[in-house]
């Protein structure tokens, strides 16, 4: 579950509101009732109280905020390293002023008591944030991105970090992320032409 927790953190962080229920929603589904579940099941439904703000969907963002309350309202004041009074307290003012989200930047969710960028995951968390943008956008190939996790993942016993280094940006640079992602996708398509180049050579 942290991994996941500290992935859909990172998103949200970057700005990526719809995108940060995607790991938390993976996990969340798994978990037996409980205070872990509440937590995700909250967390989801807050981001998802601000993603409706943005957009302007006021009657949306107020009934995800009030639900979000419930849910997380029943959790102890820190729970998994989630200042959850922090949240509800952010919630309730969402609840009351939806528009608000309008006047002033979204409320942070801090873990352990601050941000968390992609710097601060393992890989495994660095490409689960990078699968729910994947997921969210159209504009990116999942073949690619999930080609780049694979190569991620290998990069992890070794000692380079090339893919590593190209996820967690295109997770925490939102504003180039399309730049970023071309990027990836030239990596990608070369090294899978290098591997074409060598195969059945020796067969």
């Amino acid at each position: 579950m942290e991994p996941s927790l500290r992935a859909g953190i990172t998103l949200y962080t970057a700005g990526d509101y719809h995108a940060a229920h995607e790991p938390w929603e993976d996990a969340w589904l798994k978990l037996p009732d409980g205070d872990d579940e509440r937590l995700l099941h909250g967390l989801i439904q807050f981001t998802a109280a601000i993603y409706h703000a943005r957009q302007r969907n006021w009657s949306g963002a107020v009934g995800l905020a009030t639900q979000a309350q419930t849910y997380l309202g029943s959790l102890p004041a820190t729970h998994r390293g989630i200042d959850t009074v922090g949240v509800t307290a952010a919630l309730e003012r969402l609840a009351a002023d939806p528009e608000r989200i309008e006047r002033e930047p979204a409320p942070p969710l801090l873990y352990q008591g601050r941000t968390l960028t992609a710097a601060d995951l393992s890989v495994d968390g660095i490409t689960t944030a990078a699968e729910g943008v994947a997921a969210e956008n159209d504009a990116y190939d999942t073949a690619v991105v999930e080609s780049a996790i694979e190569y991620a993942r290998e990069e992890a016993t070794g000692s380079e970090s090339t893919y590593i280094g190209l996820l967690s940006t295109f997770v925490d640079d939102r504003d180039h992320r399309g730049i970023v992602y071309d990027r990836l996708r030239r990596h990608v398509e070369r090294r899978q032409s290098r591997a074409e180049d060598v195969s059945g050579l020796f067969e």
